[in-house]
């Protein structure tokens, strides 16, 4: 009983913190990020790095910097012949540049940044307290299902009490900080959970409504990607859509080459222009399942994929079992796991997501949360609704 009560106080907590992201989130864009350039001198450091006007600055060598003022101070104070990487939101998209070298002429300068701006900018994509928003957004998507899991379960077994509206409340922002990161991959790997959700859990007029609510979220994440992200991003014709495809393509056609083992780990860094990927930016396959057949073969995919179908049985089966109890925490945890899963697997078909250490973190913890769930038995206080 101690082990499944800090099972559910684990969850509860970590969908309190992805409320707080949220809120910082809001915060965070109502006062906007770094100093957007407005002009930049001939000699500025920054002109090799590709610096434009439009662009903002709003990290250097990892600290904060919110005028000229912050970067030049930045410069002044970094040794010598030292690198300082600089972070940079162009269009919406978050650039780390490290080349910057400083120099001592430029150091003697007036301005040694060389460009000139007063305002912040607001255009960027939410990332709460994470250090980029593709992990910002995975996390999100598994913390909502669990949300909305435990929200329906107490609905369906409480009706609309005070237990069912904090839930609800925490599912309703932890969508809007999901929208807020303009990441097309995640709200549609988000529409696919709650699908899921309400398919297993609702009847009638109470799943029209959740899908009707669904509807509103996801015209609020395409215009949020409208005003954030590059033009016709939100049709798919943006250069990191053609590129994902590019690279995706090479992938695969390379992965029969070394069908058993592999190519082995982070070799694709060492033979990028060799084998045909695009760019000088190593990436990867932007894919989980591709990803694990080209650096370790397939075997190593259907063992993922084992471990995969393992959990959807483990959730789903207890799901179903919890479905008729008053065991309302642990059936929506169940039904939460379900719907975060399936969305997942699906985000996981175009992103790299179990190569985040963060998020992988988060979804071998709720693995383990529905494996403690599970392997703890009913307690004679749950009596059978009806």
């Amino acid at each position: 009983m101690s082990t499944r009560r800090t099972a559910i106080w684990l969850v509860s907590l970590m969908i309190l913190s992805g409320t707080a992201g949220t809120t910082y989130s809001l915060y965070d864009l109502l006062r906007g990020r770094g100093v957007v350039v407005e002009s930049i001198a001939p000699e500025s450091p920054l002109r090799s790095l590709h610096v434009q006007p439009g662009d903002a600055v709003w990290r250097m060598g990892g600290r904060r910097v919110y005028s000229v003022a912050d970067i030049d101070q930045v410069i002044r104070n970094a040794q010598t012949n030292s690198r300082l990487t600089v972070s940079i939101i162009s269009q919406g998209e978050h650039v780390e540049r490290p080349g910057l070298i400083v120099t001592e002429a430029a150091k003697s300068r007036t301005s040694p940044s060389g460009i000139s701006g007063t305002k912040p900018t607001h255009r960027f994509r939410a990332s709460g307290w994470t250090r980029h928003y593709d992990t910002y957004s995975e996390i999100l998507q598994i913390l909502a299902q669990l949300a909305l899991g435990l929200a329906l379960a107490h609905l369906i077994n409480h009706g609309f009490n005070r237990w069912s509206r904090l839930a609800f409340l925490a599912t309703g922002l932890l969508a809007l900080g999901l929208a807020l990161t303009a990441m097309r991959t995640a709200l549609i790997a988000f529409a696919i959970g709650v699908v899921v959700i309400s398919w297993r859990a609702l009847r009638g007029r109470a799943r029209l409504a959740t899908l009707t609510g669904l509807s509103v979220l996801l015209v609020v994440g395409a215009f949020v990607v409208y005003q954030t992200r590059a033009p016709q991003a939100l049709w798919l014709h943006d250069p990191s859509s053609s590129l994902r495809v590019e690279v995706a393509r090479i992938g695969l056609s390379r992965i029969m080459l070394h069908p058993l083992f592999g190519h082995g780990m982070d070799a694709m860094h060492a033979h990028w222009n060799e084998w045909g990927f695009p760019g000088s930016d190593m990436l990867h396959l932007h894919s989980t399942p591709l990803q694990l057949a080209f650096d370790r073969g397939l075997p190593a995919l259907f063992f993922w994929l084992w471990i995969v179908w393992l959990f959807w049985r483990t959730a789903s089966r207890n799901e179903k079992r919890l479905r008729e109890t008053l065991d309302t925490n642990r059936y929506g945890i169940m039904l939460g796991a379900t719907g975060a899963l399936a969305g997942f697997l699906a985000s996981s078909l175009v992103n790299y997501n179990l190569g985040d250490g963060e998020v992988a973190l988060v979804f071998w913890w709720l693995l383990g949360i529905a494996v403690v769930l599970a392997a703890n038995g009913q307690s004679p206080a749950q009596h059978r609704r009806g």
